[in-house]
């Protein structure tokens, strides 16, 4: 039964780790792939020389972490609220509309949100705006509110699938701990904080570190079909991933491009190692490895 799992599992994430050897080279398509001249490190240079490194390494960093801890809040929240219905029909059906948006595509996920901001046919402009008495918002070039806005789109989206995954950790807590807290007289506040929080630890500290080797990656869809690829937002929507896209859509080099892919995949799995190493060093029955 496992077969078909780790064969899609080495053909999709073992394989192309053969094509390291392409961040070293200067690929052009009459040489092919094997015969590209060596350049050593000389596309990282492209990464590292460019007076934009530290704007989007920032934007990287910071929204993977706000990220992470508001949809890790939000699908704990989600999970424990759903597993407290009784009516499993109802729980289902909640479930469902929650992990709905996760199969959405980026590029509806876009023109949903461009129905809200539309400067001017959006929902906002034509009811929020109004009713507050305020001016017409042009979102598409106004960059305070899209660290708000791209954290919203990312929550909808992702918090689903997170609680449906807490869902299954909750429903294999033994029910005589909370049948035993019943007794005890305890009310719903202190069995969530003193039995099911602390069950399901091991989980969240498992995804928690997983979700750590993402941290220097951003989710291209997220960062550049939501802004519509607007100019006056790269400020605060540019990450690593868009301002590569976008510089080799031009320069149309691709061993730079997979230099870039190489530092976020060693950075990744050096966060890993970290926070790996940092949970250990707390609880080592906690840790992944």
């Amino acid at each position: 039964m496992m077969v078909p799992a780790l064969a899609v599992l080495v053909l999709n994430n073992y394989l192309p780790m053969f094509g390291v050897f392409i961040a070293f080279k200067n690929i052009n398509y009459i040489d092919g792939i094997w015969k590209s001249p060596w350049v050593g490190i000389d596309n990282f240079e492209f990464l590292f020389t460019s007076g934009s490194i530290w704007r989007i390494a920032r934007n990287t960093v910071s929204y993977s972490l706000v990220f992470m801890i508001v949809n890790l809040l939000l699908s704990v929240a989600i999970a424990v609220a759903i597993n407290e219905i009784r009516s499993r029909l109802l729980a289902k059906t909640y479930q469902t509309f929650l992990i709905m948006p996760y199969f959405l595509s980026m590029v509806v996920v876009s023109y949903l949100v461009y129905g809200f901001l539309n400067p001017e046919k959006g929902l906002l402009n034509h009811t929020v705006v109004e009713w507050l008495g305020m001016e017409r918002v042009f979102w598409y070039s106004e960059t305070a509110y899209w660290p708000y806005i791209l954290t919203i789109v990312s929550a909808w989206k992702g918090v689903g699938i997170g609680a449906v995954i807490y869902i299954a950790a909750i429903a294999g807590i033994d029910p005589e701990y909370y049948e035993a807290a019943v007794i005890d007289g305890a009310s719903k506040w202190r069995q969530i904080f003193h039995i099911t929080l602390p069950t399901i630890r091991p989980v969240i500290i498992i995804i928690t570190i997983l979700n750590m080797g993402h941290v220097f990656n951003s989710d291209f869809g997220l960062f550049y079909q939501v802004p519509m690829n607007s100019g006056p937002l790269y400020p605060v929507t540019d990450t690593v991933d868009t301002y590569v896209y976008r510089a080799l859509k031009e320069l149309n080099d691709i061993g730079m491009s997979s230099a870039a892919a190489l530092v976020q995949s060693v950075l990744g799995f050096a966060l890993v190692l970290l926070t790996n190493a940092s949970v250990r060093k707390i609880d080592k029955d906690q840790a992944l490895f």
